[in-house]
């Protein structure tokens, strides 16, 4: 079971937390600077965190050198995954 989800990712930022939906992806700040795949990894450790799964489920499968990227999530389901990195959930 396996869940792909689109996200804008936007480094750099005050905290990690989701923002909200642009369009269909889910925008997403993280502290880590652009820089040597940092902000990739944080961006994953945030999703892995929020979806209840280890950091070696979560993987970007597009976009790695962009903000728009495609997460794939090992061991959920798209509906869980989408309710665990929802706002409200924080």
């Amino acid at each position: 079971m396996h869940a792909r989800i689109a996200v804008r990712l936007q480094p750099r930022a005050r905290r990690e937390e989701v923002v909200g939906l642009r369009g269909d992806a889910i925008v997403i700040r993280v502290t880590a600077p652009p820089v040597d795949g940092r902000a990739n990894a944080a961006l994953c450790a945030f999703v892995a965190k929020r979806a209840g799964v280890p950091k070696s489920a979560v993987e970007a499968v597009s976009g790695a050198t962009a903000r728009d990227k495609v997460l794939e999530v090992r061991g959920v389901d798209e509906a869980t995954l989408r309710a665990a990195l929802s706002p409200a959930s924080a």
